[in-house]
C-alpha cells in the first residue's frame, strides 16, 4: 500500500498548515465382536504425528501445504487514511493476485486505487526473478529489486507472510476456534521509541515512511520521538483441517504530532486466498 496515499497526504498537509479543530481515532468400523489382528511378524503401526500446538509448528505445516501447489490466487483490499482536525483524506485499493510457489517464485497483480476525491488509477505489478515491474495509470513501466522499499511496498503476498510470522518468533499468539487457527502479533499503545524494535511496529513504520516524507516536505517536522503507535497488528488465519492460509490482515494506527494536536494515520490491508492456480507468471514482451 505504500505511496498510494501520496496525493491524499498532500491534501491533508495543506489543510493542516492553514489550521482547523480536533481529531478522531480507532474406514469403516470392524464388525461387532470381530477382533482385528496384525499378521505375525508385522511391524507395529506407526504413532500418528502429534498435533501442532506452537506458532512455529503451524507455520511449518502451512508452508508445506502452500508449497504443494504450483501457485495460488488471492484477492486484496486495502485502505489508508489521514485525519487532521476533523478533515479526512485517503485512498482505497483492490487487486487480484496470482503467485507461483517454485524457485524462483513469481507474482502478478492487477488492481486499482481510488482516492477520497474520486480519482481512480490502475496499477499492475509483476515480480519475476527477484525484480519488481510496476505500471501505474498511464505512466510507463518502471522496475527495481525487491530490496527497493518503493517496489516492496507494492507486493501483497500472504505466502511470504509465513516467513514474516516466523521472524516474529515468540511474539505470535495462537488461537483455535471454528476450524480456524489464528496467528496474531500486536503491540499495545505506546510511544514509538518504546516499541520501535518490535517486528510489527517496524512494518508499520515502513508503511508510514512515504507519508512522513510528504508531511516533512510540506513543513510538518513529524519527529519520530513524538509519534505514538496507537495500534499495530498482523493476523494470519489458517484452515485448521488443511492448514492452508485463508487470509492475512495488517492494521496500524499512528499519531504524528503537529502543532497542539496530532495527525492520525491509519492503514488496513486484507488478503484472502481464492484457491490454487496452475497458470504460470511470465513477464510479457516489452515490459522492461
Amino acid at each position: 500500500m505504500r505511496k498510494r496515499l501520496a496525493m491524499a497526504a498532500a491534501l491533508v498537509v495543506s489543510a493542516a498548515l492553514t489550521g482547523c479543530s480536533s481529531d478522531a481515532d480507532d474406514a469403516a468400523l470392524p464388525e461387532q465382536g470381530r477382533r482385528a489382528t496384525a499378521p505375525v511378524g508385522a511391524a507395529p503401526a506407526s504413532e500418528p504425528a502429534p498435533a501442532p500446538e506452537t506458532s512455529a509448528e503451524f507455520l511449518a505445516l502451512a508452508k508445506q501445504v502452500m508449497a504443494a501447489q504450483e501457485g495460488w490466487s488471492f484477492s486484496v483490499k486495502g485502505s489508508e487514511e489521514l485525519v487532521f482536525q476533523g478533515q479526512k483524506s485517503g485512498a482505497t485499493y483492490s487487486a487480484r493476485v496470482r503467485r507461483t510457489t517454485g524457485e524462483p517464485w513469481a507474482l502478478h497483480s492487477v488492481g486499482s486505487s481510488r482516492s477520497s476525491k474520486g480519482v481512480t488509477e490502475s496499477e499492475e505489478l509483476y515480480v519475476v526473478d527477484g525484480v519488481g515491474y510496476v505500471k501505474e495509470g498511464d505512466a510507463g513501466w518502471r522496475h527495481g529489486p525487491l530490496s527497493d522499499p518503493e517496489i516492496a511496498g507494492k507486493v501483497e503476498d500472504p505466502v511470504a507472510a509465513l516467513d514474516t510470522f516466523e521472524e516474529y518468533g515468540d511474539a505470535v499468539s495462537v488461537t483455535a476456534a471454528d476450524q480456524r487457527i489464528e496467528l496474531r502479533v500486536r503491540t499495545a499503545s505506546a510511544a514509538l521509541p518504546a516499541v520501535r524494535d518490535q517486528g510489527v511496529v517496524r512494518k508499520a513504520l515502513r508503511e508510514l515512511a512515504p507519508t512522513l516524507e510528504q508531511l516533512r516536505a510540506a513543513g510538518v517536522p513529524a519527529p519520530e520521538s513524538g509519534i505514538t503507535v496507537a495500534r499495530a497488528e498482523e493476523t494470519l488465519v489458517l484452515n485448521s483441517l488443511t492448514h492452508q492460509v485463508t487470509s492475512r490482515t495488517f492494521r496500524c494506527v499512528l499519531r504524528i504530532p503537529h502543532e497542539t494536536g496530532s495527525i492520525r494515520y491509519a492503514q488496513t490491508v486484507t488478503e484472502r486466498t481464492s484457491g490454487p492456480s496452475e497458470r504460470a507468471v511470465v513477464l510479457p514482451e516489452g515490459v522492461r
